[in-house]
């Protein structure tokens, strides 16, 4: 309808001056003319200008006071024409934001006298607010004087109207057809194709992007360490269970069971199922013997090692639970075949009851190398680890003595970062314990070295993240995925 009368008025006249007054004159709504005038001259069936106007307008307060009458008149007229009234009753009468305005107006106006007790000093006023509210409302222009202290008092705010003047474009016609997109078979039966006017093909309009999928930051890093890894000849080992027992997790560890890491407030211990069941018993006995008693020249801890403690199922702590498995699944194989040393890796998640901050989640990502082998002695680990780092792009390493329950002697490992221009920390590393070993069946000659990292410090390096929130959880922004770039590090 708006469209016919925007045309038709056009057919027959040069211009339409105001869009709002065309709007008003014919009992159509001024936003629906404003879509259709865009949509013609997008087509260019019109011109248009923009027509700007500012006009005040009343707000909820002022709307209303126009209605209601002003603070300072319903408290005057609330006072009695005679003798006087207490605060606490004239309270009583009115609305608690009326009376506090209009004691204050009243007051200024010197329309009452105020104390504890109030009273008329004045015995007829006139409400000139309500008066200059109808004005703004019914569209009368007001004095400076008066805008200013409507404003003052914030019933009124500047409302921007927007309409437009609209005349004949250059494709002008009466009536609009609507392009047709395609050549049907009913429009051959039927004749009318000859009549048919065809929308354009713009030949050099993009197509939408094709959806498709995007990798997260963390699996770009882990994809570059997952081949830094391969060619130092390392397997990945199997990390898909989540779940494990405290046992696989903490005991064969050589980890004492009254270790704090082992508390809930460090640990998320399942509901359902509690326990575990299936372990190996003859191993089993060996590590309760280890930790009560020692053995492979160590006094152990000497307390009562309990198997309840031991069949706690646990979300894993640490990706090492899953290298202990392999290690002793390959020291039994050991027992049958001769020893072949090997080298496993893993990256995958691990769950710690933290605190959650800007550098902290419940949930993050470990990266553990393990090397087992004949002979390896702590300087075959630190030169592992330069060969290792030196492809992440850290050559400048620094190694400090550190303590960890299943690994004797133990290492932090520190790199220099040109950016901080300080050495930082970066991971942790040891060669695992006799108490651990011996007990799987690994000969006296064969050791393990091994070393971990987190996944998320150093893909935050890489990619300018300061909050671990910003990179993993339920917060992330989608839009990183599409948006972030190749991960670079250097491969050698």
């Amino acid at each position: 309808m708006a469209e016919e009368e925007i045309l038709g008025y056009l057919q027959n006249h040069e211009e339409i001056c105001d869009s709002g007054q065309f709007a008003a004159a014919r009992g159509i709504d001024h936003n629906e003319i404003v879509n259709v005038v865009k949509s013609l001259f997008g087509f260019r069936f019109v011109d248009v200008q923009d027509i700007k106007r500012e006009t005040w307008v009343l707000t909820e307060e002022g709307k209303k006071y126009a209605a209601e009458g002003s603070p300072e008149v319903n408290l005057f007229l609330a006072v009695p024409a005679e003798g006087s009234i207490t605060k606490d009753e004239l309270q009583k009468k009115l609305d608690p934001a009326v009376f506090k305005i209009g004691c204050s107006q009243a007051g200024k106006n010197k329309w009452v006298e105020m104390g504890k007790q109030i009273s008329r000093k004045v015995q007829h006023v006139e409400d000139k607010l309500k008066d200059l509210l109808l004005k703004i409302q019914d569209g009368q222009e007001l004095d400076k004087e008066s805008i200013n202290s409507l404003k003052a008092r914030k019933l009124i705010v500047l409302q921007t109207w927007k309409g437009y003047s609209v005349r004949k474009g250059p494709n002008y016609a009466p009536k609009r057809k609507k392009p047709a997109t395609d050549l049907t078979r009913e429009n051959l039966q039927r004749g009318d194709w000859k009549e048919l006017e065809f929308k354009e093909y713009n030949l050099n309009a993009k197509g939408p992007p094709p959806e498709c999928g995007h990798l997260h930051p963390l699996n770009k890093v882990k994809d570059r360490l997952k081949d830094i890894f391969r060619q130092l000849n390392f397997e990945e080992m199997p990390t898909n269970r989540y779940v494990e027992s405290s046992f696989w997790n903490f005991d064969a560890l050589f980890q004492p069971q009254q270790h704090p890491a082992r508390d809930s407030h460090d640990t998320f211990f399942l509901q359902v199922p509690s326990t575990t069941s299936q372990l190996p018993e003859d191993y089993v006995k060996l590590v309760k013997e280890v930790h009560e008693s020692g053995g492979y020249g160590s006094r152990g801890y000497n307390y009562d090692w309990k198997r309840e403690e031991a069949n706690k199922n646990l979300l894993r702590t640490h990706t090492t639970a899953i290298s202990t498995r392999m290690l002793y699944a390959l020291a039994q194989q050991a027992k049958l075949e001769p020893f072949i040393p090997k080298r496993y890796f893993s990256i995958d998640r691990v769950f710690r009851n933290e605190a959650v901050d800007r550098t902290h989640l419940a949930e993050f990502h470990q990266i553990e190398g393990v090397v087992c082998d004949r002979g390896l002695t702590l300087s075959h680990l630190i030169g592992v680890l330069e060969d290792f780092f030196s492809r992440l792009g850290m050559s400048k390493l620094r190694f400090k003595p550190a303590y960890n329950p299943y690994t004797e002697p133990s290492m932090e490992i520190f790199s220099y970062h040109e950016g901080f221009g300080k050495w930082v920390e970066i991971g942790n590393s040891g060669m695992f314990r006799p108490e651990m070993l011996r007990p799987m069946g690994f000969p006296d000659d064969v050791n393990v070295i091994a070393w971990g990292l987190s996944l998320e410090r150093p893909t935050m390096i890489l990619y300018g993240i300061d909050n671990i929130r910003d990179l993993f959880g339920h917060k992330v922004d989608l839009s990183l995925m599409k948006k972030n770039p190749l991960c670079l590090i250097g491969i050698q």
